[in-house]
């Protein structure tokens, strides 16, 4: 990554403290919703999630003390650790200098990464903050273009929310707009005694793996916009909770308006998206 240095340089942070032997630690802040990841085996699991299949670059979200880093860094890829905590930056400088490592101040929600990384691939990991979690899944389904393998760390419920399979009481928005795109699966639990500070819950590391085709037939924003409106009402039959969307009576006949969001299947909630897209077409011509 050195013939791209030039490009991360804009983004270098303002100066910043220097640490010491004596002043050797970074304290976990509430605001950025930080856990810190304090245990090697669980950091060498994660880093092993990746498969470094299609691509080189990868993306570290909230770095922390670098547990996670230096596992990252012993694959041959180019790595950017990105966290917007100060602190952590500096502690990451002072202990981690390595070629293929830029390790930026900056919150991987505002960034383009095209800045770093042009329109090569990239994969996404890290130790996520519970509070951004689902927020770094959907800019990633933004990218997914160029985010062939996405994998780390969530609150459990998330991970399993987004891994979860229809029929289940977890299967919801996130899990039907992601599976679209991507094979889904949830890898290990970590308890949380791993963490300083541990937090109140036990997490869950996933790995997803983007799907050969991203083509769908039928409009992306109008997938969205059928599984958010089926979800906001997931207790009613889909004839029911789509009302919005005027359907004509003869679609409404389709023995899958009878039945409920969470019995649909990725694949199914396509088909319907796909029928519905056509229905309102013909009925509008």
């Amino acid at each position: 990554m050195s013939k791209n240095k030039k490009k991360f340089s804009k983004h270098s942070a303002s100066p910043r403290r220097e640490f010491s032997a004596q002043n050797d630690s970074v304290r976990a802040k509430k605001h950025l919703g930080q856990h810190f990841l304090i245990d090697e085996d669980v950091a060498k699991n994660i880093a092993e999630t990746l498969t470094h299949k299609g691509y080189k670059n990868v993306v570290e979200i909230g770095p922390g003390t670098g547990v996670l880093t230096k596992y990252l860094l012993d694959k041959d890829i180019n790595l950017v650790a990105m966290d917007p905590d100060r602190d952590s930056i500096a502690y990451l400088e002072t202990h981690y200098p390595n070629e293929n490592l830029q390790i930026l101040e900056a919150d991987f929600l505002r960034e383009d990464m095209q800045d770093y990384f042009g329109t090569e691939q990239y994969a996404v990991t890290g130790n996520f903050p519970y509070n951004i979690s689902t927020q770094i899944v959907f800019k990633t389904l933004e990218n997914k273009e160029q985010v062939p393998e996405f994998t780390g760390m969530f609150q459990k419920e998330v991970a399993m929310r987004i891994c979860a399979d229809h029929g289940s009481k977890t299967y919801g928005i996130l899990s039907v707009l992601v599976q679209a795109y991507y094979e889904a699966d949830y890898l290990f639990t970590v308890p949380p005694t791993v963490f300083n500070p541990p937090p109140k819950v036990d997490s869950g590391v996933l790995r997803l793996t983007r799907k050969a085709s991203l083509e769908l037939p039928c409009s992306e924003a109008f997938l969205y916009r059928v599984v958010k409106t089926a979800f906001q009402q997931r207790r009613k039959t889909l004839r029911n909770s789509l009302k919005s969307f005027e359907i004509s009576d003869k679609l409404k006949e389709d023995a899958i308006f009878g039945q409920r969001p969470e019995q649909l299947s990725v694949a199914d909630f396509i088909a319907l998206t796909t029928k519905l897209e056509a229905d309102a077409i013909s009925t509008h011509d």
